[in-house]
Formats: structure tokens, sequence, C-alpha cells
């Protein structure tokens, strides 16, 4: 349960203090009579005419709130026979037609039927609920282009910097982001560096609403979606971790030391399953486990990710898993490989079914396209590649090399062929297929500051396009 209290103010009641002093009376024209127009002047008896030069002010106070969604699914079936009845046998379905043709009711009720469908039909006939209206309107598209602003800037409580390695939305509304807070590079620590991450409210960037502690920095940090208030996160020590923000800040469980992974926890996922418990997780140390979030007592299994069956296991740094196919995932590598997995193969050495070329460094990115899950877009060194599953010797389509690094990317969740990729020096660059190949269609660098591509600010961007 959270509590949740609203603190309001009146607009006059904040804002910036106007200074006002006393001083004495300036001269500021001086014009001289003259005396040629004094004949055609009229005299008038004096009058007095009051004048108010402050501006009218009013004041207006509001406080929305709020507006909370909610996500329900539908299972239509055929409905109307007898919980006895299996409508999917086809003698069970016959027995129970002659039953009911025999039925003296039978016979008035279909009559009776087909006097409200013969009207139905009569409207239909009447009025045409297809007709197209406006058909000489042509529609002109928006000759306005693209443009991104930002939003809000979050920036870590800690005098440390810190890289921002991991980001989670809330899963119902998206008014929250889980962020996790680590330095990755290998002895590159910097002295007494704090091990909170942080839960920001994105209406409120001044405050983080939750603090978390873990007992090694978070690398990654991912929302239950079945289950928003909790959360798992894995640690740069091998460790997976539960947390449940109704709780407070501490962790609730984790995974022992012995059965975790050796290496840290670069991607962590939760998996579709009837009790929404299941997750899995990758690390350079070569093994993909899965994970009960009930007992993370022990992973309830594991995989090797050893493509070519010699026991020299490559090492895992992102995961991609799509819901529509709970028995595929894939796995991005140090090396830049890309393998596709299928995690009920009968052999567990063919777990690994189809391998694809890859990138020249570590593939820090890996996404399905939302609209054609066969279609995923990855992002390992200078470049972002469009691949097909259908399509194992290359990528199908790819963005020039650039000058520095990407970091990742993200399709769009309303327009099949837009994507969004970050690169290392600042921008934020949007490409979108339909329309051009070779150079993106929107780069924004946050203005005055680089914070998108600095790993120690995070900030929030409306785009519009």
């Amino acid at each position: 349960m959270e509590i949740v209290h609203v603190y309001t103010r009146a607009r006059k009641e904040f804002g910036r203090q106007p200074k006002l002093s006393d001083n004495s009376a300036e001269l500021c024209v001086d014009v001289a009579p003259n005396p040629a127009e004094k004949d055609y002047t009229v005299k008038r008896n004096p009058c007095d005419t009051g004048m108010y030069t402050g501006p009218d002010l009013s004041e207006h106070e509001c406080n929305t709130e709020t507006f909370e969604t909610e996500s329900r699914g539908m299972n239509h079936i055929e409905g109307g026979w007898p919980k006895d009845i299996n409508p999917q046998e086809a003698e069970q379905v016959i027995r129970y037609r002659k039953k009911v043709e025999k039925d003296e009711g039978y016979i008035t009720t279909v009559a009776h039927l087909g006097e409200m469908m013969e009207h139905c039909i009569k409207q239909n006939n009447a009025i045409d609920i297809y007709q197209r209206y406006f058909e000489e309107s042509p529609i002109t598209p928006s000759d306005d282009p693209p443009a991104a602003k930002t939003v809000n800037i979050f920036k870590d409580p800690s005098s440390t910097k810190r890289a921002v390695s991991s980001i989670s939305w809330y899963p119902n509304e998206g008014h929250k982001i889980a962020v996790a807070y680590s330095v990755v590079e290998f002895q590159r620590w910097p002295k007494d560096m704090p091990f909170e991450s942080y839960i920001w409210n994105v209406e409120n960037p001044n405050k983080p609403e939750l603090s978390l502690k873990p007992i090694s920095p978070l690398v990654t940090l991912e929302y239950n979606p079945k289950d928003p208030h909790t959360l798992i996160g894995g640690c740069y020590n091998g460790q997976l971790l539960l947390f449940d923000t109704r709780k407070g800040s501490q962790f609730v469980d984790s995974t022992p030391i012995e059965k975790s992974h050796r290496d840290p926890i670069f991607s962590s996922l939760f998996l579709q399953s009837k009790t929404g418990t299941d997750c899995f997780t990758t690390s350079p140390d070569g093994y993909v486990y899965w994970w009960d979030i009930r007992k993370l007592g022990e992973p309830t299994e594991f995989m090797n990710i050893d493509p070519n069956k010699n026991g020299n296991l490559v090492g895992g740094t992102v995961l991609e898993y799509e819901s529509t196919m709970p028995t595929k995932f894939m796995i991005g590598t140090e090396f830049g490989q890309i393998y596709s997995c299928n995690r009920k193969a009968k052999d567990p050495s063919d777990k690994i079914a189809v391998t694809f070329p890859g990138h020249h460094g570590p593939v820090s990115a890996l996404t399905r396209n939302p609209f054609y899950p066969k279609f995923f877009l990855s992002v390992g060194d200078w470049t972002a590649r469009v691949w097909c599953e259908d399509i194992k010797e290359s990528s199908i389509m790819w963005t020039p090399y650039n000058t520095c690094p990407l970091s990742d990317c993200v399709w769009s969740p309303t327009r099949p062929g837009v994507f969004l990729t970050s690169r290392m020096d600042g921008y934020l660059d949007m490409w979108d297929l339909l329309f051009k190949q070779d150079d993106p269609t929107l780069s924004f660098n946050g203005g005055q500051e680089h914070f998108l591509g600095n790993p120690y600010i995070l900030a929030t961007v409306d785009i519009k396009y």
C-alpha cells in the first residue's frame, strides 16, 4: 500500500521576491510654455481625474491528479455450451444439436431470432455504415521538422561520479524510473564509492523517491511486469537481489554467492509465466541462469554459452526476450556475436540454434521490433544493425560508421521503421528507415550540456515527429 500526501501552495507564496525602495521625485521632461499660443487657449474650470496604473491581477490555483491506467485482457471463446459439452469434440456437439432440435420450443425460438435478424439486415441496407466522408479533402502531411526538448534531468545525489548502468520503467503507468548506478570498468572504482541506486519519480527530479541499498553496486535493475512493487537487481559481484518497495530500501532476498555468477550480471529479464516470478540472467562468466524469485537458493536451470561445443565459454553481455515467443531468447556476447537460443531444446548442447556474425566489439543493446518480432536491432561498436531471423549471413541494414561508439538503442512503440540510438559523445539520434537510411532524421544533444552521452547524468526527452 502506497501512502501519498500532496502539498499545495498558492502561486503568490513562492517566486522571486520584489525589492522596493523609497526614492525622491525626479524630473524626467521639462517643456517650457510658448507665449505665442496663449491667445488660442480657452480657460476652463479645474477638474480632478483619478488614474490607476497598476496591472489587474487574479489568483488561481489548481491541483491535477495523476491519471491511473489499467491493462486488462480478454479471452474470447465459443460460448453457449453446457459445462458437460466440449465444443472441440464433434461427436458431442452433433448429439447435443440433435437433442435441442427435438425440443418443442426450438422452432418457436428460431422463428423469433429470424425476425430479429431480418430487422438488423434491413437497418444495414438502409444505412451505409461504411460510407466514406471528405474524400475530396486531401491529407496534407505536417511540414514541421522533427524536434526534441529536455523535460527533466535526474542527477546522482552522490558526490562520487558513477555511471548509469541500467534503467527500468515502472510497468503500469510509467511515472517512475528505477536506475542502477555502478562503475563497470575493471579496477576503476573510485575511493569510497557508494553502492546505492535509486527510484525516481518523473514529476520530481529534485530528489529520488526511494534509495535501494544493495550489498554490491547494481549493474542491472528490472521491474517485475506482473508485480510493480518488486524488482530484481544484478550486482557487480554476480549476486541477484530481490527488492520490495513496500518493505523499504533493503533487499528482501539474494542468491548465495557460491551459486551466483562469477562476474557482474550485465543483463537480467523477467519471463512470461503464470506465477510472474521467473527471470534469467547472464554474465561474462559464460553462463545463463534461470531463477524463481520465490526461492533464490539456487538456479532452476542453467546454460553454458558454448557455441562451438569445445568447452570454451563465451561471455554474455545482453539478453533479449519476447513474451510472444516464450521458449526463444537471444544473447549478445563480448565478441560481437548474437545467438538465437531455444530453451526447450531436447539436447542441452543444441540450445544455441542460430549464430549471427554481429559486431566488431561487445554487443551493448539488443531489442526486437514490437510490430514485427522477426526483425531485431543491435548496437555493438560504431553502428546499429537491423537483422532478420531468416537471413543468418549478415544484417539486412546498418547505419554508417560513426566517429564514436554507440551505447544503446530502442525501437519506437508507435512506428515500425523508427528507432533511436545514443552515442557516447552526447547525441541522441532518431532514424526513420522509411524516410532515409544514410543520415539520422533527428540528432539531439540536450541543449547546453551533452548529458545524453554522459553516463553520469540521466534525462527524459520529449520527441515530436
